[in-house]
């Protein structure tokens, strides 16, 4: 692995904000490549699965949304007559705009750790696709997610895990740390941390079990999780109240 240092947690807001300005016209090819093309049928789960567990939603917020990729898969859906998509990156956004374009979709600059412009009880549905591990509070974070979903809404995470079993974990890790940033920087046209932060930030991410606790104590219920290619990503589901 380089020598890459994780920015500390102060200033991990700004960081990501300004870095995901700057690869937005990448991370598209990036996701498809790193994980060759897999991301779109996990991405196919997390809104397939959140529309079974509330099957009368009518609305939906996906959270550090990027280019829309899970926004755009909800807004196919006609009972959903509302969907939000939310990223702290405007590059990211004007990405987002073309998939949604003609859509009832409405996408906004935020902060997922500070929801204020929802009210208590706002949404059926909360997504968050590879932005988990972004936030500097996660706990905060999540809080702000239970707060904003309905009374039996749920909660879809898709996120990076670990690798099961740990025989595979050796060659995982150098595919993660040494191959992928490469695709990025290849993508990119030149060397750009961004793509040697990406893997790194799950070094401080909590792994499969670790996280479905953390749901459990900041008060969700009903949580299970699903592994994808030996729990190289991983998929939380959680409910609001029973």
């Amino acid at each position: 692995m380089n020598q890459y240092q994780l920015p500390s947690q102060e200033k991990k807001p700004e960081y990501v904000r300004q870095n995901f300005d700057g690869i937005a016209k990448a991370y598209d090819r990036f996701n498809d490549w790193n994980s060759f093309f897999l991301h779109r049928k996990w991405k196919d789960w997390v809104v397939r699965k959140a529309l079974e567990a509330v099957p009368n939603a009518k609305s939906a917020l996906d959270l550090c949304c990027g280019t829309g990729d899970i926004t755009s898969r909800l807004s196919k859906h006609p009972n959903l007559e509302t969907v939000v998509g939310l990223d702290f990156s405007e590059q990211m956004l004007s990405y987002a705009f073309p998939k949604v374009e003609g859509k009832q979709v409405n996408l906004i600059v935020g902060d997922a750790m500070d929801l204020k412009q929802f009210a208590d009880g706002s949404f059926d549905i909360v997504t968050m696709g590879f932005g988990l591990r972004n936030v500097s509070d996660l706990r905060l974070c999540l809080k702000e997610i239970k707060r904003v979903l309905k009374e039996g809404g749920v909660y879809v995470n898709l996120d990076v895990g670990r690798v099961r079993p740990r025989f595979l974990k050796v060659f995982a890790d150098f595919y993660f740390f040494k191959i992928v940033p490469l695709f990025g920087y290849l993508l990119y046209g030149k060397q750009n941390e961004m793509f040697d932060y990406l893997p790194h930030s799950s070094k401080a991410y909590p792994d499969q079990e670790t996280l479905k606790t953390i749901l459990e104590e900041v008060g969700f219920t009903n949580v299970w999780f699903q592994n994808f290619v030996f729990g190289n990503a991983v998929a939380h589901v959680a409910k609001k109240g029973n």
